[in-house]
């Protein structure tokens, strides 16, 4: 199976980015993680994600806050898919990281979640390796299935209170 690679722009972002490891763990996808910088280490940005095919990966994450350029910055030497996940930080509290990670120009994908999102950015890139994958598949259906019961569960617990 493909592992993904998740890069974070700064350690002050690994609060954030802890939230897609529990997701990995679940569906047993292997994951990477690096501290690389799109303006203070764009070598070793493009040395990673330039290589990340050879290297195993399927996916590749990025995530970081206010200039937020490391998602487009490994997208733009890479085919594989690349998730950018905007940080909340600074004075425009992740808007300005969203709209950078988001606004991507034409030919240059970036698939964007919400501020903050890695539990999403990681059940994205789990969907995207189970397209070859039918264990994931699976797992991902599962998921699901296991997410609609808790809302039914607490929609009987609620039910009758409030009429």
């Amino acid at each position: 199976m493909k592992k993904v690679a998740v890069i974070m722009g700064s350690d002050s972002d690994l609060p954030v980015v802890e939230g897609a490891f529990g997701i990995f763990e679940k569906f047993g996808v292997s994951y990477d993680v690096f501290i690389l910088s799109a303006h203070r280490t764009p070598d070793e940005v493009r040395a990673l994600a330039s290589s990340a095919r050879e290297g195993g990966y399927g996916v590749l994450i990025a995530a970081a806050g206010m200039a937020a350029h490391l998602a487009g910055a490994v997208a733009a030497v890479t085919t594989l898919p690349v998730i950018g996940i905007p940080v909340k930080s600074g004075p425009f509290e992740g808007l300005d990281a969203l709209l950078s990670t988001v606004q991507m120009p034409s030919g240059i994908p970036v698939a964007t979640v919400a501020v903050n999102g890695a539990k999403n950015a990681a059940i994205l890139a789990t969907e995207i390796l189970s397209v070859t994958d039918e264990g994931l598949a699976r797992g991902l259906e599962e998921y699901r299935r296991e997410g609609a019961e808790a809302v039914l569960k607490k929609n009987e617990e609620i039910g009758g209170k409030y009429r």
